[in-house]
């Protein structure tokens, strides 16, 4: 049984001690943003904050994370008005998108640290891989989110989602129960 707090809230995991914690986000909290890309931390798809610090989750396991505080990119910003979620639509740096939820973690811790990096600090701090190959406009992302963050420049790139959970269920059949 491994405790900690998940996204500002309390979680208790009833699963072996040794699980990485992108198992325990993905499967028993259900907060999939977090994705698995290569499983031996090369590739950063799974980057998660863990006390503040940007850390591999499937690195991690439960009972490391154990008392600590971890955010997903579902407890980053809900609205997505967090300046790396909004730079990264405004400087289109976001392809695919099964990268982006990491480069956006390891990018906001950063930032928190460092509001004013300059471009090896950036490529530094984000090592994540992207197969459709981002990287120029990931760098002008993280430098216009470093200036939105210090309150330098203004951008509202993301709109906040539009619809409810409920609400979606019953716009997309494809999302609504079957009816027995």
């Amino acid at each position: 049984m491994s405790r900690m707090t998940v996204n500002g809230r309390p979680v208790e995991y009833l699963m072996d001690a040794e699980t990485p914690l992108l198992w325990a986000l993905r499967d028993a909290s259900n907060l999939t943003g977090t994705k698995y890309g290569c499983g031996n931390g090369d590739c950063g798809a799974c980057m998660v904050h863990v006390d503040g610090e940007a850390l591999r989750a499937c690195l991690i396991t439960i009972a490391e994370a154990e008392g600590r505080f971890v955010t997903t990119i579902e407890g980053l910003s809900r609205d997505r008005s967090h300046p790396v979620q909004q730079a990264m639509v405004a400087e289109q740096a976001i392809q695919c998108g099964f990268c982006t939820p990491g480069i956006v973690m390891a990018a906001a811790a950063l930032l928190a640290d460092n509001p004013a990096p300059d471009e090896a600090a950036i490529k530094a701090a984000i090592p994540n891989i992207c197969r459709c190959g981002i990287y120029p406009r990931l760098v002008r992302a993280v430098e216009r989110a470093g200036r939105v963050a210090r309150r330098q420049e203004r951008v509202t790139a993301a709109p906040p989602p539009g619809i409810g959970a409920a609400d979606a269920a019953r716009e997309e059949p494809a999302l609504t129960p079957p009816q027995r």
